[in-house]
Order: C-alpha cells, then sequence, then structure tokens
C-alpha cells in the first residue's frame, strides 16, 4: 500500500474507533457499585438509575443532586445486605405491589446500617429491618401511595426482630402503621407520622423510648401493644378521628410511663386494655394535656397500680369512660392525685394551687353511656342538659363517682419540650386550634399567678 493511500484511510480508521467508543454505555449503577472496595464511597451526581439495586460490601453511597433509583414498579428497590453500610441522598420510587413479598423502597439485612437524607416515593413498605441490629433511620420523607385502601397499604417503617434502632427525624405519609415488632432498645425521636392507620404501632418490644413525635390525622395516633419498659413522652397526637380513633391506646403493657404529652381532638384520648397486665407492674401517666378529645380516658377495666398525677384535662365531652360502669379505686391501685379539670368547681381558700375540696368525677349521662355506649347518639341534646340539671337539683338520683382526685390543681399545666408545630401557609382550622389551646393555658396560668401575688 502507497504512503498516499495509507494516509486516506487513517481518518476513516479514526472515525470508526470514535463511533464505537460513543456507542459503548455508561456502566450502571449496580456495575459501578460492583466495581466499589469495602470501605470505598461512591459518589453519585443526578439522573435516574434503574432499580433494583444490591449493596452487597460495605460502602458509603452518596447521592448528589437527588439521584433516582426507580424500581419501576417490580419488587423491591434496593436491598442492603451488608453491614455498616451508608445510603443517603437519593430519591427512591417506584416499588412493586406486592404484600406477600413486602416490596419495600429499601430493605436491610444487615447490622449497623445507616439510611438518611433520602426520599422515599410511591412505596409499599418502606424502609424495612429484618434482623438488623444498630442501625439508623435518620431524617427520610416517605410516602407511600394515597390511591391504595389502608389495608392494601404497607408499613413505611418497620422493625422486625432488629434491636438498638435509632428512627429520627423522619416523616411518614399515606401507610398502613410505624411497627416496631420483637425488638429491643429502640428509639423513636422527632418523627412525624400522618394519615396512617397507626402512627406508631409496637408489639413485643422492650426498653423502647418514644419522644417528641407528631402523630396527626391518623386513624390511631400510636397503640403499645404487649411490651414492657416503654418511656412515651413530650409527643403530639391530634386529630386521630376515624374509626375507632384514639391519640394513644396501651394493651397489655406493663412498667410505663407516659409523660408530659399533648392529647388534642381524638376520639379518645388515652385508651387503656389490661394494662398493666403483671401484678408487680406499675404505669404512670404524669403532666399529659389531654383537651377537647370525645373522651379524655377510657379504660376497659379499672386501670389497677396506675397512678394518674398532674395530668390537665381539659373540655373534653367526657373527661373519664370505664366501659361498663365501675370505679376507679385506690383499694386497686388507681391513684389520682393533683390532676387539673376543667369541669371542677370547688376552690383553694389557701392559695397553694390545689383545690380544698375533692373533684369527683360523676355525671348521670356518663353513667348511662357507660352502660348503654350508644346513649352517646343523644350527645349535645338538650335532653342531656335537662338530665344533668335534674341530678344537680336532686342528688338522690346523681351515681357514683368514677374517680375522686383529693386534691385538684387549679390550673392547668403545659408540658415542657413539646415537639414544635410547623403550620403551613394557610393553617388548618385544626392546627389553629391547636395554638389556640397552648395560648390559653399560658394565659390561665399567668392570671393565676396574678392572684397569687395580687
Amino acid at each position: 500500500m502507497s504512503v498516499g493511500s495509507w494516509h486516506s484511510i487513517t481518518p476513516v480508521l479514526l472515525l470508526m474507533v470514535s463511533l464505537t467508543a460513543q456507542a459503548q454505555p455508561a456502566p450502571s449503577l449496580q456495575e459501578r457499585l460492583a466495581a466499589t472496595a469495602p470501605g470505598d464511597t461512591l459518589r453519585v451526581v443526578g439522573g435516574v438509575h434503574p432499580g433494583p439495586l444490591r449493596i452487597t460490601k460495605p460502602v458509603v453511597l452518596l447521592g448528589v443532586d437527588a439521584p433516582v433509583i426507580d424500581g419501576q414498579g417490580r419488587g423491591t428497590v434496593v436491598t442492603i445486605e451488608a453491614p455498616d453500610v451508608m445510603l443517603r441522598g437519593f430519591v427512591i420510587r417506584n416499588s412493586g405491589r406486592s404484600l406477600d413479598r413486602e416490596d419495600a423502597g429499601i430493605a436491610v439485612y444487615a447490622d449497623r446500617v445507616t439510611i438518611a437524607d433520602n426520599r422515599l416515593e410511591n412505596v409499599l413498605f418502606g424502609i424495612y429491618l429484618r434482623q438488623a441490629d444498630s442501625c439508623h433511620i435518620l431524617r427520610n420523607t416517605i410516602e407511600g401511595d394515597p390511591s391504595l385502601d389502608t389495608p392494601r397499604r404497607g408499613d413505611l417503617i418497620r422493625l422486625w426482630y432488629s434491636n438498638d434502632a435509632l428512627i429520627e427525624g423522619n416523616l411518614t405519609r399515606h401507610g398502613r402503621d410505624v411497627v416496631i415488632w420483637f425488638a429491643r432498645g429502640v428509639v423513636l425521636r422527632d418523627n412525624t407520622m400522618q394519615f396512617g392507620r397507626y402512627g406508631l404501632h409496637f408489639m413485643y418490644s422492650d426498653s423502647a423510648l418514644v419522644e417528641r413525635n407528631r402523630m396527626l390525622r391518623n386513624s390511631v395516633g400510636a397503640y403499645l401493644m404487649y411490651s414492657t419498659r416503654l418511656t412515651f413522652r413530650h409527643n403530639l397526637l391530634a386529630y386521630n378521628r376515624h374509626a375507632s380513633a384514639i391519640g394513644v391506646g396501651l394493651k397489655d403493657m406493663d412498667e410505663v410511663t407516659v409523660e408530659e404529652n399533648v392529647l388534642v381532638d381524638n376520639q379518645i384520648g388515652i385508651f387503656i386494655d389490661n394494662s398493666p397486665r403483671a401484678i408487680d407492674a406499675q404505669i404512670r401517666y404524669r403532666g399529659n394535656v389531654a383537651a377537647y378529645n370525645d373522651i379524655g380516658v377510657q379504660a376497659l377495666q379499672d386501670a389497677p397500680r396506675s397512678t394518674f398525677e398532674d395530668n390537665s384535662f381539659l373540655e373534653n365531652y367526657e373527661q373519664i369512660d370505664l366501659v361498663g360502669g365501675g370505679r376507679f379505686t385506690e383499694a386497686n391501685g388507681t391513684f389520682w392525685r393533683h390532676n387539673y379539670w376543667s369541669d371542677y368547681r370547688g376552690y383553694d381558700a389557701d392559695r397553694d394551687g390545689y383545690g380544698d375540696v375533692p373533684y369527683r368525677a360523676v355525671a348521670l349521662f356518663d353513667a348511662l353511656t357507660d352502660r348503654t355506649p350508644a346513649f352517646r347518639l343523644f350527645a349535645f341534646s338538650p335532653a342531656v342538659q335537662a338530665l344533668e340539671l335534674a341530678a344537680r337539683a336532686f342528688p338522690v338520683i346523681r351515681p357514683e363517682p368514677k374517680l375522686t382526685d383529693p386534691a385538684p390543681r387549679m390550673r392547668p399545666r403545659l408540658p415542657e419540650g413539646l415537639p414544635a408545630v410547623h403550620q403551613p401557609m394557610r393553617p388548618t382550622l385544626a392546627l389553629a386550634g391547636l395554638t389556640l389551646l397552648l395560648m390559653g393555658l399560658w394565659t390561665m396560668g399567668r392570671a393565676h399567678l396574678r392572684r397569687l401575688h395580687g
């Protein structure tokens, strides 16, 4: 071949090499992950990456500019099978829809995994830990599918035999539950749970701390079952008003402290079913505010070995309901001490902050509805007002009090350390009502202090 012929062919060869290089597809996220060494950090910048993705070595997977991992409606989007993994900064969306396979946005099968600052969209289950200890779930936003009926949704956070987890700063919406099953030492702090069935569902999980969470507009704010040594404090449970709506419910619980919570505008503020269960166990309700609920506290039995102290019951339609009738008695170990009651008509002559005559929870209509709940159909009717007027005028027909608080507080007590309520630009009536409640408590306290020092 002559030199001139070679020079004429060279540009053609260079063009063919260039086109071949351009035709090579970029490596997938799974391929990039496979090429990463254990302990390395893989930065992923923007873009949409098809799932599913499996992480089988300890790495940091760091998203920059919100890269998307799209499950395309099939199975679980991200599965983590190695310990010491961090997954941070991604949008994870479009899991499958099989409840049988428990399709999830993120499924974790290893210890010491951190899932932080991600957004999960249109997922069935959200973040699912299975036999994965010492994991952290931090500051994630997890959205289910609101078009599904609630029983067809998955749990947006679920722990199964996963101990010592920290769940902090997350937002869950339109799922079924945040559920903790068979897990010890779990801490849930500063989370918001909205538009679900149970905001929080505890079962067979001991030695837990639940604090500063918001459980809003669910069927049930929190339902705590079959567990012991649980501290439930500084939580806001509000506007939980669907079928069988409850702020916080306790069933077969032992050694529980329920303190400094605010329960506003629920069907039932606190619901008690066979708690405590063990004959040597105690439950303490201290410093809570139950306001504007249909029922402040409802118990299926007389709540033995329980202490209700320094709580504030404000304008609940029915302050206390003991299903089937009966009384809370100190003989059974049920103590009511220094609670505030908005319907208290006593006085404080010595100005020590406590009433000089006991508060007695007694209302004829309440006694009737305890025995026949269907009578609540007549609530707020003129007939009920006439009935109560007759009971006050002729004490012979008044029922026995459900409870006696020997020295009730003269003013309500506002808990400290409550989670903030971030109102939208156009606040709803419900949020405005909560603001008015807090302002009212503050105003009443100031007025009482002026009287004491007047």
